[in-house]
């Protein structure tokens, strides 16, 4: 499969709360200065309704949304305000933990810092990127098959693998108690 690089951009996820939480603010300052409260109550009103739209401003112009996931031929990369975090090329991913239901999937660099969660339907993730969908797609075509690994849920498959981790080495293999 060849693919040019294509670029993902992050997105925040709850634009929709940050838009209400503006509109909310808005109004309740309007609705305050309009009854011409006095004293303490327009004090009280007007900083709710300032840190109701501040919030949310700061929440949409997050640098966050200024992270991207580049895919080319040879890696994956992610770039913060096109300074690059990490590359990972394809042939260093550990695993990539995916769910073809959800189209979520986890790609595991080895380390946190290289790894990245790409949220599909209903994952818990505070972000979303764009066209996930063809990212995942890219992702699962340059994965080879023998490190992908399909779960229905992302999050069932992490706490399997974390209790897999935490297991003492007995527990799984039955020769690590024999002693000479």
């Amino acid at each position: 499969m060849t693919v040019a690089l294509t670029r993902f951009r992050f997105r925040p996820r709850f634009r929709g709360i940050a838009w209400a939480a503006i509109g909310i603010g808005a109004a309740l300052g309007v609705s305050t200065a309009a009854l011409g409260l006095g004293g303490a109550s327009l004090v009280a009103a007007l900083v709710s309704s300032l840190a109701g739209v501040g919030l949310a401003a700061a929440y949409l112009a997050s640098p966050a949304w200024r992270q991207a996931v580049h895919v080319d031929e040879q890696a994956l990369e992610v770039t913060s305000a096109g300074v690059r975090r990490f590359r990972l090329p394809w042939r260093d991913i550990v695993r990539v933990i995916a769910s073809p239901s959800t189209r979520t999937c986890f790609v595991d660099g080895g380390d946190p810092a290289r790894s990245l969660l790409v949220p599909g339907d209903g994952a818990s993730a505070p972000y979303d990127i764009d066209d996930r969908i063809a990212l995942y797609d890219a992702i699962l075509a340059h994965t080879p098959p023998d490190r992908v690994r399909e779960v229905t849920l992302i999050e069932t498959a992490k706490k399997e693998l974390a209790a897999a981790e935490a297991a003492p080495a007995s527990a799984t293999d039955p020769e690590a108690d024999v002693r000479p």
